[in-house]
């Protein structure tokens, strides 16, 4: 059993503090946990004048018939339902009253108990009675109780994330660790793999019955501050219950949202949306499903509630009966379920200071936030053990290939390898290879063999505005601006040497563009990540491998601005004095959709980059795959392997908690002003696409909030956006040129079927956009955006306006 708090026994005496009217003369306000106290009397009514006392109140929550109450024994009273009583015989003042349970209601598997029910007559009638009635605790099943919450008994790790899978932790920041249990996690089936890798049914075949071993995830000091809440609430019907969906999220800060979550310790709302599981074949495993509009607090603990939820026909939903048991203040003797009452009644007392009262509540759970060094130490440990450990010098490396002028855009392509320590548990960190932890494991990777290193690969192209023949040796030459650039789902450094953004933006405004392979998620990643997608267990083997992905771009910026480093080189000199075709002075970082996405995490821990574009970018990919066709490949392996489509929800939520490790979610909150240690501040343009089928805008939105990026006004076109209030919480650009941190979104315009163009606003489920041209590739092309690039991934550069007074259109 993990426990919470220390075990409470259901006294009066132990509940004063946490149960207004325990001992007390008020109505509890709160329900309290009691079976009965002591109380003088109420008036509401003259006495008469023979000194007779009436003793009455009310009946609260029966569901059953035939509950029987007793005063002193006799008096009997039965009562169907709730409502008001008074006892036939009074009783003379300063005698005593005594309210009892004489019979539990009948037809329904439900406990009564009395509230303020012995007291002694005084100089008026009582009247404040009180006796509630909710779930008998004794008929819970609680046999799983040690590794399920039962708070949420139609999937064993409902409501995720939750506090109840941690454990106490004084060594950990948040005070915390992730506690889940093998035997509660997602358990797969052998899955034929081979069509995916293109070769015959039967070749590769994954091993199956293979639970996910929570390892990895029991690292964590808590959950990612992207992470997808998740429940079960049967028969919900999201618009009459009034629950904002994404497009109008800002309804969770609304005073009666019957979805909220607040911070535990200030009560400020958390701007959150919720949605029903698009992808579930049936209601009865359909998750309801609430995202972060902006992210959670690294370190911070967050209570959720959910409160006045209904079914189609109006109809309120009742809460599991152990919830049921303490929101009502049931009693009981159970010590797993009083374990835990008074953590729960701290979650009922925060959220009534937050004015959500307990009455109406249909669940309501806590989750601790990881805090900001357990998730980005293993990244910051890497970089700064391998750059104290290269000191002063360039990365070794070894040019292979030159090939002069490969096209009208480039005068020469040079092409080779570079040395980076290797971090990886295998050699050269192939696919499949996962952090090296030397024992004792403290819990930071180390060098593979003490010394072990890889090769990465990379591709330069010198721009003709920098050289403008490269057969020809003596031609002068005008140094270009070093920059990264950051390729697509699973490509390589190849597409670097692609036309419409690396080759015209390079010539137009001479930039040096080279890439090394985004390993974990490059193309070498393919039968790996099949392999994960039916074993989640290898989770780690992604992550880890994108954090050494990182590691080899920072080595590769380093080589672009070093002395020693590719300026050095023959390849990259021409000239009649052997100039450098590379302006050292700084170098910069220009990545399109994946490497829009992984490049905030790239720029974020950068020291040597501090300016960069994000074409197409997002946050995170729990949020991503959901709505991108580039997953429709990968979920027919997925579901598959695990045919419980809960097991599935449960998977794409608890992911995130490693791959924030190596994406930009992890680190979007320290991108801009608020940077890692040892790090400087960065400042990065992102360009979005409308509508986008492969990286939904609504990511952007996400990590422009979490980030403090600024936008561009007006955004969208009047009526475009389907959001109830567009681009909710993004402050706008106040006047050009402008020096911050910047979103632009970029329009393809409404679509029509006929032509065959334009964008429509994409669905508001949790799945991809499929009608319409997908505008994922335009912004790139928009001379706008363009110029953009170049004024502003400059040493003193700047955010321009290229659209003016209008949202910004993408032909």
């Amino acid at each position: 059993m993990i426990l919470r708090r220390p075990s409470l026994i259901a006294t009066c005496t132990l509940l004063l503090a946490v149960a207004p009217g325990c001992g007390s003369d008020n109505d509890p306000d709160p329900p309290t946990t009691t079976t009965t106290t002591t109380s003088t009397t109420t008036t509401t009514t003259d006495p008469p004048d023979d000194e007779e006392r009436t003793v009455g109140g009310s009946v609260v929550g029966l569901k059953g018939t035939r509950l029987v109450i007793q005063n002193n024994g006799g008096d009997d009273l039965s009562f169907d339902t709730d409502g008001p009583f008074t006892f036939p015989t009074p009783i003379t003042a300063g005698d005593t009253y005594d309210v009892t349970i004489a019979a539990q209601p009948e037809g329904i598997n439900e406990r009564c108990w009395v509230v303020r029910g012995t007291g002694t007559a005084g100089e008026s009638h009582v009247t404040d009675v009180l006796v509630r009635c909710s779930v008998n605790p004794g008929s819970i099943d609680l046999g799983n109780a040690d590794r399920c919450d039962p708070l949420d008994p139609g999937y064993c790790l409902f409501p995720f994330p939750n506090d109840y899978f941690t454990v106490p932790d004084q060594d950990a920041e948040t005070g915390r660790r992730v506690a889940l249990r093998v035997d509660s996690m997602p358990v797969n089936a052998a899955v034929d793999i081979s069509a995916v890798l293109g070769q015959p049914p039967g070749t590769v075949v994954t091993p199956g019955n293979v639970p996910m071993n929570p390892a990895e995830w029991n690292r964590n000091d808590g959950f990612s501050p992207g992470q997808m809440l998740l429940t079960l609430v049967p028969e919900l019907d999201l618009q009459r219950s009034g629950i904002g969906g994404i497009t109008h999220m800002e309804r969770s800060l609304e005073p009666d949202a019957p979805v909220v979550v607040i911070d535990a310790d200030t009560g400020e709302r958390h701007l959150v949306w919720a949605e029903l599981d698009a992808y579930a074949t049936t209601d009865a495993t359909r998750a309801l499903i609430i995202r972060a509009g902006t992210n959670f607090k690294e370190g911070h603990r967050y209570i959720a509630a959910l409160r006045g939820l209904r079914r189609a026909n109006g109809d309120l939903i009742e809460p599991s009966p152990t919830f049921a048991v303490y929101r009502d203040g049931a009693p009981s003797d159970i010590e797993l379920l009083e374990s835990r009452r008074q953590h729960m009644e701290d979650l009922f007392s925060r959220l009534g200071t937050a004015g959500i009262q307990r009455e109406g509540l249909y669940l309501a759970w806590d989750f601790t936030i990881v805090s900001r060094k357990n998730l980005t130490e293993r990244m910051l440990h890497i970089r700064d053990d391998a750059f104290a450990k290269l000191g002063q010098a360039a990365p070794a490396f070894t040019v292979t290939t030159v090939t002069q002028n490969p096209d009208s855009n480039r005068s020469r392509r040079i092409q080779g390898t570079f040395t980076v320590p290797n971090y990886l548990n295998q050699a050269n960190g192939v696919p499949g290879a996962s952090f090296h932890y030397a024992q004792p494991d403290d819990g930071l990777p180390d060098q593979f063999n003490g010394n072990g290193t890889l090769q990465a690969n990379f591709i330069c192209n010198i721009p003709r505005s920098a050289i403008a023949d490269g057969n020809d040796p003596l031609a002068p030459v005008t140094p270009g601006r070093a920059a990264l650039y950051g390729h697509g789902q699973q490509g390589t450094a190849s597409q670097v040497n692609g036309a419409s953004a690396t080759g015209d933006i390079s010539n137009l405004y001479n930039y040096v563009f080279c890439a090394t392979d985004f390993i974990g998620m490059a193309s070498s990643d393919g039968l790996n990540i099949a392999n994960l997608v039916t074993d989640f267990t290898r989770m780690n083997t992604l992550a880890d491998r994108l954090q050494q992905g990182l590691l080899n771009n920072l080595f590769l910026a380093r080589l672009l601005i070093h002395p020693m480093g590719f300026g050095s080189h023959a390849a990259f000199q021409n000239g009649a004095e052997n100039t450098s075709v590379i302006d050292t002075s700084d170098v910069f970082y220009y990545g399109i959709s994946q490497g829009g996405i992984l490049g905030a995490a790239l720029v974020a821990v950068a020291q040597d980059i501090t300016r960069g574009v994000l074409g197409v970018p997002g946050i995170n990919y729990s949020v991503l795959l959901d709505r991108a066709i580039g997953f429709d490949q990968l979920r027919p392996l997925m579901n598959a392997a695990y045919g419980n489509e809960l097991d599935r929800r449960f998977i794409f939520s608890s992911m995130q908690m490693l791959w924030d490790r190596g994406e930009g979610n992890g680190y979007a909150a320290h991108l801009t002003d608020d940077p890692l240690p040892n790090t400087p501040p960065h400042k990065v343009l992102m360009h979005v696409a409308f509508g986008d089928h492969q990286v939904t805008h609504w990511s952007a939105d996400i990590q422009a909030r979490t980030m403090g990026a600024r936008i561009h006004m007006p955004a969208i076109a009047p009526g475009r956006s389907e959001d109830a209030t567009p681009y909710f919480g993004i402050q706008p650009i106040d006047g050009y040129p402008f020096q911050g941190s910047a979103m632009f979104v970029w329009d393809t315009g409404p679509f029509n079927a006929g032509t065959n163009t334009g964008t429509p606003p994409p669905p508001t489920t949790n799945q991809p956009p499929r009608v319409g041209v997908d505008p994922h590739n335009h912004p790139r092309f928009q001379a706008g955006a363009r110029e953009q690039i170049d004024q502003f991934l400059r040493t003193n550069g700047v955010v321009i306006n290229p659209c003016g007074n209008a949202p910004c259109f993408a032909e």
